[in-house]
């Protein structure tokens, strides 16, 4: 995998653009974003995050389809529970994935953030190779944007307290943090 820090797209993964984007305002991208999704709720492999992140999602397949159908979010990429990584929007591209949010003090996360979903649930432990393809496209995107460090790594639940659990208490912050570590020492 490779990005390409001019167009904001990586090369090797599979894009499935989304319409739901718009420009960044100026400055520097400087926190990743991790969330969790799966449509509907506790399903794997539907297909149906992008159909969602595609405005394609049909509202009368699914009770909860209804109540989603018409909101219009995405993020830049999304991990499912096999590893494979889709992206929907390019980096260089403002996606809809933090809402109203906050982060050391400055809002609206989504000006300087890019969003990683993963295929997943708040109680469900994620997959190695999940975590495995966070670890890597992590490290491709602190290559472009260097101010991604370490600590400005986080969760929605951490930039949306009072309206966002994911990646929730499933999610192995240590583990994530340790594998970039021990990556970046061997580069």
């Amino acid at each position: 995998m490779q990005l390409d820090c001019t167009s904001g797209w990586c090369h090797g993964i599979r894009h499935c653009p989304s319409p739901n984007f718009n420009a960044r305002p100026p400055g520097e991208i400087s926190l990743l974003v991790i969330h969790n999704i799966s449509l509907p709720p506790g399903q794997f492999g539907t297909g149906k995050v992008q159909a969602f992140f595609q405005n394609r999602l049909v509202a009368s397949e699914h009770p909860y389809f209804a109540e989603i159908a018409a909101l219009q979010v995405s993020a830049h990429f999304l991990i499912e529970r096999d590893g494979v990584i889709t992206q929907f929007v390019s980096c260089n591209e403002r996606a809809w994935h933090a809402g109203q949010s906050c982060f050391d003090g400055r809002e609206n996360c989504n000006d300087y953030s890019i969003g990683v979903e993963l295929e997943g649930t708040d109680q469900q432990p994620f997959t190695d190779v999940q975590y495995a393809a966070l670890v890597e496209l992590t490290l491709v995107l602190q290559r472009c944007f260097a101010a991604i460090t370490l600590e400005r790594i986080c969760g929605h639940s951490d930039i949306a307290p009072t309206r966002k659990t994911d990646p929730g208490p499933a999610f192995d912050w240590p583990r994530l943090r340790a594998a970039l570590m021990d990556k970046k020492e061997r580069v």
